[in-house]
């Protein structure tokens, strides 16, 4: 894929998560990988004014910026998980108002029915908080590290786990493209919001059974997977 075309992709998928409501202002930002290159939105400008020249290209390895503007302050992070997960394709980092109340509690999201089974393989986490030395120092790099270190003490696939909630900060997702982790980012609101509407409708709710949870998930993933038509 050239340049031109991962701007422009990247360019239209941070469109979308305003336009799905997922941010305010000039919070969050989409990216896209490229082989050893990052597409990401720059720093601190209202999506409605930038061009798909602006959209910031990174190398992976180096965090050098080779074109565009300022990349979004958020880049380490994305960094940081694009070099620990080759199979992740896209980033999204939104501060969407149900997932990130969650995560300013730094409480996982249960799962109370099928709904959420069918995209989380389990809850869906929360990352410790950063100590004060990782707060002072490399900041946005150390979000990175914590969320890879959450994924890999649980044992969690990035795949398995399309999303997680960063403790007192907000959720981030992924997926195999940049389209599937803009998707991801939508569904975590919806099940941020649905587990506390149940939670509201009833304080005590169970979880779903752990059985049931792993049937509706299979059914969508791995390799007897059966939903959805042949391709």
């Amino acid at each position: 894929m050239i340049s031109k075309d991962c701007q422009n992709k990247c360019l239209k998928n941070n469109i979308k998560i305003v336009q799905k409501k997922l941010v305010i202002d000039t919070f969050g930002n989409v990216s896209l990988r490229n082989h050893s290159k990052v597409f990401i939105k720059p720093s601190g400008i209202n999506i409605h004014d930038i061009m798909e020249e602006d959209i910031s290209k990174v190398d992976i390895y180096s965090g050098q910026t080779t074109s565009g503007k300022k990349p979004s302050s958020d880049t380490p992070t994305h960094l940081e998980l694009y070099r620990a997960f080759p199979e992740i394709g896209g980033i999204v980092h939104t501060h969407s108002l149900y997932a990130t109340a969650w995560a300013q509690a730094a409480i996982p999201i249960p799962c109370y029915g099928t709904t959420h089974a069918d995209y989380w393989q389990k809850e869906v986490p929360v990352t410790r908080q950063l100590k004060e030395e990782e707060i002072n120092g490399d900041y946005e790099i150390e979000t990175g590290k914590v969320i890879v270190e959450t994924l890999k003490s649980l044992r969690l696939s990035p795949l398995d786990c399309p999303g997680i909630l960063v403790s007192h900060h907000g959720p981030f997702t992924w997926g195999a493209s940049i389209e599937d982790a803009v998707k991801n980012a939508e569904l975590l609101e919806y099940v941020a919001r649905l587990a506390m509407i149940t939670k509201q409708i009833n304080h005590e709710a169970n979880e779903i059974d752990p059985l049931l949870h792993q049937r509706h998930f299979s059914r969508k993933h791995g390799p007897n997977a059966y939903y959805g038509q042949t391709k």
